[in-house]
């Protein structure tokens, strides 16, 4: 890869960088057999910024996120490369470093709130808990700033849900709670693992429009996790596509959204219902993803790929550059521009 056609996320450090990743690996291993769930990840995020990751279920989405945050089973799993957050090295901090740093520095916005929330605490206890041990306020200054972030979050009848349990509160309800309760510390860096998804349309656009405004309100940077294209093209300053547990295209959104060139990426527009001629069938990716525990040494998507080459089984490709800033790991990007310009990709 030549430096001077293409820089690829995570190999350098700005004044304006939040987040570097670079070459990060997750294996998970029992007694019987190992799982390379995400390998040679490498990307940054700039202050108020908003990276989207996309992908189909099991691509290694849910684990990048967790490992920024050490959030995987220590005993389980080995983490190698390097995070650095905000000009610290997550991977080398100590326990008590990393209580510090989970809540003040980095939060997250987990997929199903309800889990995620504490059953026998009330929303404003949870979200007080925070404030108090990372701001060193008091009980009564917390719950004042409990009760400001649902308003906020546009929680309606904010006093009376401060005293609320999670059982208590709507789907839609919960996901407002679950984001105060990680905004609680205005933290830097804000992760979104997927906090849509169990919601019904019209609650998961007001939650965007929500989270994108606060973004900018409070110039957090934001990861944001979905399957979901049209969430990307909504929310997203940047988009990284993830398959079989590596970044295949990265770049920006609306030049991925509208210029993929990696098959994978050109497949997943291409079956989504978004944009297309209803007289036209949906052109659904053949085959399944590769297993973890097994994946081939060339190129993990050729088996399903329409412009796969007998060399594309035999080793990995190169990240080769896209005609903006991003990169494709392809070496049939030639061929794979000709079909994007033959059918666009309509948004």
């Amino acid at each position: 890869m030549s430096s001077t056609a293409i820089r690829e996320p995570g190999t350098s450090l700005s004044t304006d960088e939040l987040l570097n990743v670079s070459d990060l690996s997750v294996e998970f291993s029992t007694r019987r057999e190992s799982v390379q769930a995400v390998n040679g990840v490498s990307f940054s995020l700039q202050k108020g910024e908003v990276l989207c990751i996309i992908g189909e279920s099991g691509s290694g989405k849910s684990v990048t996120m967790r490992s920024l945050m050490r959030l995987l089973p220590e005993s389980r799993t080995h983490i190698g490369g390097n995070i650095t957050l905000d000009g610290q090295d997550v991977l080398a901090m100590r326990n008590r470093q990393l209580t510090a740093m989970r809540g003040s520095k980095v939060s997250m916005i987990f997929q199903e709130p309800m889990t995620a929330l504490d059953p026998v605490y009330s929303i404003g206890d949870q979200i007080a808990e925070g404030v108090m041990r990372h701001l060193g306020k008091t009980r009564k200054e917390a719950t004042a700033r409990a009760l400001e972030l649902l308003e906020l979050v546009r929680v309606p009848s904010p006093e009376r849900r401060l005293r609320a349990y999670p059982h208590e509160l709507s789907g839609g309800l919960r996901q407002r709670a679950m984001i105060a309760v990680a905004l609680s510390c205005a933290p830097k860096l804000l992760l979104a693992d997927e906090p849509t998804t169990a919601l019904d349309a019209t609650v998961q656009i007001q939650v965007l429009i929500l989270l994108k405004k606060l973004q900018e309100e409070m110039g957090m940077g934001i990861i944001f996790v979905t399957h979901d294209l049209g969430v990307a093209a909504q929310i997203a300053d940047k988009v990284a596509v993830m398959y079989a547990g590596r970044l295949v295209e990265y770049g920006l959104a609306r030049d991925i959204l509208l210029n993929p060139r990696h098959p994978y990426t050109i497949g997943m527009l291409n079956s989504t219902v978004r944009g297309q001629d209803r007289s036209v069938d949906i052109e659904a990716i053949p085959g399944n993803p590769p297993d973890l525990r097994n994946l081939p040494p060339g190129c993990a998507f050729a088996p399903r790929c329409g412009f796969a080459l007998e060399q594309c089984s035999a080793a990995q490709p190169e990240p080769a550059a896209r005609p903006d800033a991003g990169y494709a790991r392809c070496i049939r990007l030639d061929e794979t521009a000709k079909v994007a310009e033959r059918h666009p990709i309509k948004a």
